[in-house]
């Protein structure tokens, strides 16, 4: 079991959205249509961000391995938030024993937060 969090300025990532490689580097198709329901609020594209680094430190590793865009944050039909895997990501967490995943994402005027449980086998 590990957790992680992180805590960004919304201000850096509202930078960040400027350059024009950004969002489609670090965040899926499906993320993208998400954030584009949202009007690519930047709190939103923020949050979302902090969930990808706050998965890295839950499993301990850092973004060591494995590309943002392989850590997907998707939301079910309430507007839960949860992860898809893909590629070395869904790798990595599988090595480390990692099973299921939760995540809690949330924001201020200023800051978006993530934290991440990672449970492994009982």
């Amino acid at each position: 079991m590990g957790n992680g969090v992180d805590c960004i300025a919304i201000s850096r990532i509202e930078k960040a959205m400027a350059r024009e490689r950004f969002i489609s580097r670090n965040f899926t198709e499906k993320e993208q249509a998400y954030f584009a329901i949202k009007g690519f609020a930047p709190e939103t594209v923020a949050a979302h961000f902090a969930a990808k680094e706050a998965f890295a430190k839950a499993l301990g590793t850092g973004i060591r391995g494995f590309s943002l865009c392989q850590v997907e944050v998707l939301h079910d039909e309430l507007g839960k938030p949860y992860f898809s895997l893909h590629g070395e990501a869904r790798e990595k967490a599988e090595a480390c024993g990692i099973h299921k995943l939760h995540v809690s994402l949330t924001h201020t005027e200023a800051l978006a937060l993530a934290f991440v449980v990672a449970e492994g086998a009982e």
